[in-house]
């Protein structure tokens, strides 16, 4: 039988979660009284570091807060949300303007000269930090993976489909056998089916968006090599990854119309597909006039 406390736990979260998901702190707040020891230790770091959690994956504050990332996914239903992310937007409109969600240090006052100059100084500055993250070790060894493997199965979900349909795309026109799914149930079978001679490619910015995670999780499961291509810093996704190849972008997903992840992502399959092309030359060479002069017919 429930106690009291229990009771008005139970209370508190019902009348949380009868409006708009907002006001993080508060919710912390009313509920921190009653949490149990681990619950309270995410509460109390989610208070305590509310700006920099705005920037954290899932990983990182688990491990901040000595708690599983499980826990911290709990909590964050607890406080009323579907999950992490939704906690991180609502911290967003807390503690950032909303311009900020169009861009990063753009302002309401900007000039159109003036936004063109941030956003292009952004994305350059989003393939410099890439290219210093980038591991050339994990670079060669996803070049191997794909050269040794049967065919390359490419994952993504939502801002990450459109790299992954252009992976899938650069892939065909080197040779490379490849299938590309942006559905989240064709991914879980896919992922299922896959086999030793299998690679994977998955593509998520946060590395912890839950349908990707589970088809990677799925396709290691399978014994298919897992390669990533995620954002620097720790991540859900890490833990199912054979390769990691790193971009460093300076956003995270509440900023729902910044290119920077993109462009750092489209940089570094550029790097992949340039890398397979080279391995073997001649094959690719041959791939690419015959697909040229297919395509050609399309043209006017």
């Amino acid at each position: 039988m429930a106690g009291p406390a229990n009771g008005q736990q139970k209370d508190r979260q019902a009348a949380l979660r009868a409006g708009e998901f907002n006001g993080v702190l508060d919710r912390v707040a009313v509920l921190r009284p009653d949490l149990p020891p681990t619950a309270a230790r995410i509460a109390d770091f989610i208070r305590d570091n509310a700006g920099d959690v705005i920037h954290m994956s899932v990983t990182e504050v688990a491990e901040r807060a000595g708690a599983s990332e499980g826990s911290v996914i709990g909590f964050c239903q607890m406080l009323g949300a579907r999950g992490f992310q939704q906690v991180k937007i609502a911290l967003a409109r807390e503690f950032v303007q909303p311009v900020q969600f169009i861009h990063e240090d753009l302002a309401e006052t900007d000039t159109v000269e003036a936004v063109i100059d941030k956003v292009f100084k952004s994305d350059l500055q989003a393939l410099r930090d890439t290219q210093k993250a980038l591991d050339v070790a994990a670079m060669r060894a996803a070049i191997g993976a794909i050269r040794k493997a049967s065919r390359v199965e490419v994952f993504g979900i939502g801002s990450a489909a459109p790299i992954a349909e252009d992976a899938h795309y650069r892939l065909m026109r080197i040779g490379i056998p490849s299938r590309v799914s942006v559905d989240s149930h064709v991914q879980a079978i896919t992922a299922s089916l896959a086999g030793p001679d299998v690679a994977t490619l998955t593509i998520s910015h946060s590395g912890s968006t839950v349908e990707t995670l589970t088809a990677t999780r799925l396709a290691k499961e399978a014994g298919a090599t897992t390669i990533c291509v995620t954002n620097f810093g720790k991540s859900p996704l890490h833990a199912h990854a054979d390769i990691v190849l790193h971009t460093l972008a300076r956003e995270t997903q509440f900023r729902t119309e910044a290119m920077t992840s993109r462009i750092a992502q489209l940089a570094v399959i550029d790097a992949l597909i340039a890398g397979l092309a080279l391995a073997d030359h001649d094959r690719s060479v041959a791939t690419i006039a015959k697909t040229f002069e297919v395509l050609t017919d399309k043209r006017v």
